[in-house]
């Protein structure tokens, strides 16, 4: 089928044909004689790089044209900015394209004038709580990755967004764009939505397990010359020599990173002096946006042609990674799963290095078919590769025939419903409840009767684990149950509104709330541990050496926890089996351990271990961020806490939110700590002392920066306004300066007076290169 056969504008069809887009992939085809362009509900359930953008396009300009509106919903920040930079090449035709996937509790009213909205499923799940106007107005509705209604992280919030969307606007289109799944037709159904399944893409994807020197394709054997003891390089070398990119999938970020070291001497020789030229600013550019040594080892790696991407690198250097491979300057990428959720960076072949993942309930275990075919489908780049590889890696031979078995020759799994569970229905119980989709009982049964889950199992499965959520949020004054012989009435409080608006879990609204009127002494490490004690709230995990750290800390830092008094007695007690003097609250808690012989502490450690790991997680990981808002360098708090830049950053982002909504919760019920809860979220958002918050505040000054100028007496708006140009640039450098002093409105002079004293006391010290950033912290 041909571009212009379509029923769309003809400069529309121009614009395609010049982007070399003239004739339709099949699924394409079979997705327009199905009804793309006729308003129909489709789900495509096809390859990964098999043109389901082009579909969702189609669908949004020809919604458009008829003067509608589009809503593009996507799993990941990343892919939606991917997708915005895609959609923004539109505007010729006048298009307008609109991007929202942070905070939670804004209503985004202005995003209505845009034809095309990209969002997250929470994003978009806030906005409808949050009762967005434009939400009525649209009329196309794309899903992107619909198959994450498996995850159990992901799926319910966006299980839930589209039966909202679909009671809301129930003659909207929706487009839902899937990896292949054993239970498309049942997704479907459920959607009222054509089915296109096919498993064709524009670049053969050959598919095979590397054992014997060699990879075993269905029918084939292609030899790999032997480079390297290391397989995985052996097969990265061969790719490049073929003049291919690669990507290889690791069960770990420390996997990711020795892999890329190791790889990237052998993968440099293989490079022409331009291509090196070119990498040596690229890596230049990593080690000047970042803090710690992992932006050095990156660094490092880029210089040779090699990356490794995952969640503990900071956005600026994924997304330096991601553009260096789309160039083809680096050749390789060492990645977790991270690269195969719905980035688009297809390589020649793909590796995976190891098919087994860590799992804290079972240990390494085999990771799902669905997962395999997401990495194995990044092989193969459409209209650059002659054909895309994968390859799974074995070291004996039954290993090799189970490999070929359990994921070549396999299906992908069916996709489950995670609904089902009280930690994932209370947050929408209650936002169903406070937007009016549901008054009493049994309309909140029928509105749950409409979602993917009661389309998999009978509705009557939910009923206990609703009324057990209705039950607590009645118990935490969030909703008001009135029962009578007929019905049971359900209607919001102000606090059950605040806290669905402000898009918190209603646990981490009760326990913000019992903490913040229970709270005696509030320190800054009372209000961090309370908001690290929410389930919204990702704690650290505990390592072996942390066990003792983190006793002698709450130790030494009783008194500034709220609900630290029943923990510590139950310690007490423990002390008391192997100490004669068992501690007081204010003992040297380090003292009384070197007290104890080798069998009494392993006894005591065994006893935290068992009685207080999750106390002993939420405080670790509130330490952190009391390191980050004192201003301990990054590289610092990635040791002390065995974390990335990235990690650093998403939870600072994270409890930014929890001190924000912690703010508008003390506000409501009235306690005496707003202003303090005020104060910590500015601090946590900029990660400075209080003294630099004036300085932090100026566009280009950014933590480090303030500090440095505080240290030189510039430390207020005020004494910045009267420096002069010249002391200013010696301390920072002349393009900061000059950007500094425009950006708080003082003109900098053309002629800089170099006479000018500058106090060599207090410079030698702070003379520095330019800014180091963390992260997106400017």
């Amino acid at each position: 089928m041909l571009i212009r056969e379509l029923d769309i504008p003809d400069d529309i069809i121009r614009f395609y044909e010049d982007s070399g887009i003239k004739e339709l992939y099949p699924p394409q085809a079979e997705a327009v004689d199905n009804g793309l362009l006729e308003r129909k509900n489709l789900l495509a359930a096809i390859p990964t790089a098999s043109g389901k953008t082009l579909l969702a396009e189609l669908a949004m300009l020809k919604a458009i044209r008829n003067g509608g509106k589009a809503l593009y919903i996507v799993p990941l920040r990343a892919l939606a900015s991917e997708k915005f930079d895609r959609f923004r090449e539109l505007a010729p035709f006048g298009i307008k394209v609109g991007i929202s996937t942070g905070d939670f509790e804004s209503r985004d009213e202005w995003l209505g004038v845009n034809d095309i909205i990209v969002a997250t499923s929470e994003k978009t799940d806030s906005l409808l709580r949050n009762g967005t106007s434009w939400m009525e107005e649209i009329t196309t509705i794309v899903v992107d990755e619909v198959h994450l209604l498996d995850s159990k992280n992901r799926g319910p919030t966006l299980e839930v967004t589209i039966t909202k969307l679909m009671r809301l606007n129930p003659d909207c289109q929706i487009i839902a764009l899937s990896a292949t799944v054993g239970n498309a037709r049942e997704m479907a159904d459920w959607l009222d939505a054509a089915l296109v399944l096919s498993e064709w893409r524009p670049t053969d994807l050959h598919e095979g397990v590397f054992f014997g020197e060699a990879i075993n394709f269905l029918g084939k054997q292609k030899k790999i010359e032997r480079r390297d003891k290391d397989n995985a390089t052996n097969l990265v070398l061969d790719t490049i020599i073929e003049g291919g990119q690669c990507l290889v999938f690791e069960s770990s970020r420390r996997n990711c990173t020795g892999f890329a070291k190791s790889s990237s001497n052998k993968v440099v020789k293989l490079l022409d002096s331009d291509v090196r030229g070119k990498l040596a600013q690229m890596a230049d550019e990593v080690e000047s946006t970042g803090e710690t040594d992992t932006a050095k080892v990156l660094a490092n790696c880029i210089r040779k042609g090699v990356a490794f991407h995952h969640a503990g690198l900071n956005s600026s250097h994924r997304k330096i990674v991601e553009d260096g491979f789309r160039q083809n300057l680096i050749k390789v990428i060492s990645s977790t799963p991270t690269l195969a959720a719905g980035l688009n960076l297809p390589a020649r072949r793909v590796v995976i290095r190891n098919y087994r993942r860590f799992d804290s309930n079972f240990g390494m275990k085999p990771i799902p078919v669905l997962e395999y075919k997401q990495m194995a489908g990044r092989a193969g780049r459409p209209h650059l590769d002659p054909y895309g590889e994968s390859v799974l890696l074995a070291k004996e031979y039954a290993e090799f025939e189970q490999l070929l078995e359990n994921y070549v020759e396999a299906d992908a799994e069916d996709i489950w419903s995670k609904l089902g569970t009280e930690n994932a229905l209370r947050t929408h119980v209650l936002s169903t409840i406070v937007n009016g989709f549901a008054s009493d009982r049994a309309e909140l049964m029928e509105f749950m009767g409409a979602t993917f889950f009661a389309f998999q199992q009978d509705t009557w499965s939910l009923e206990d684990v609703i009324d057990d959520c209705i039950d607590f949020l009645a118990d935490n004054d969030m909703i008001v149950k009135n029962e009578t012989p007929d019905s049971i009435s359900l209607s919001s409080t102000q606090l059950g509104k605040l806290i669905s608006m402000l898009y918190i879990d209603p646990m981490s609204g009760a326990k913000i709330v019992d903490g913040l009127k229970k709270a005696v002494n509030v320190t800054d490490l009372t209000l961090l541990h309370l908001i690290c004690s929410t389930p919204d709230m990702r704690q650290l995990y505990l390592r072996n050496a942390d066990y003792t750290i983190v006793t002698e800390y709450i130790m030494s830092h009783n008194d500034e926890f709220y609900n630290i008094h029943s923990i510590f007695h139950k310690l007490a007690d423990a002390f008391h089996k192997v100490s004669d003097s068992p501690p007081k609250i204010h003992d040297d808690f380090h003292n009384l351990l070197d007290e104890l012989d080798d069998a009494d502490y392993e006894w005591l450690m065994a006893e935290v271990k068992a009685n207080h790991e999750w106390f002993m997680s939420e405080v670790k990981t509130a330490m952190l961020l009391e390191e980050w808002i004192t201003e301990v360098p990054a590289d610092d708090i990635t040791q002390h806490f065995n974390v990335g830049e990235g990690d650093i950053h998403a939870l600072a982002d994270t409890a930014e939110w929890l001190m924000h909504a912690t703010t508008k919760l003390a506000e409501l019920i009235g306690v005496k700590y707003l202003g303090y809860a005020r104060g910590l979220e500015k601090r946590i958002h900029y990660g400075a002392s209080p003294e630099l918050m004036e300085l932090v505040g100026i566009r280009g000054v950014g933590r480090v920066r303030a500090r440095k100028l505080h240290k030189a007496g510039f430390v207020s708006l005020a004494e910045l306004k009267k420096a002069d140009y010249s002391i200013l640039s010696k301390l920072v450098g002349p393009n900061v300066a000059a950007n500094i002093l425009s950006n708080i409105g003082v003109r900098v002079r053309k002629q800089v007076d170099k006479s000018t004293p500058i106090n060599s006391n207090t410079l030698d010290t702070l003379l520095d290169k330019d800014q180091k950033t963390f992260s997106d912290f400017q």
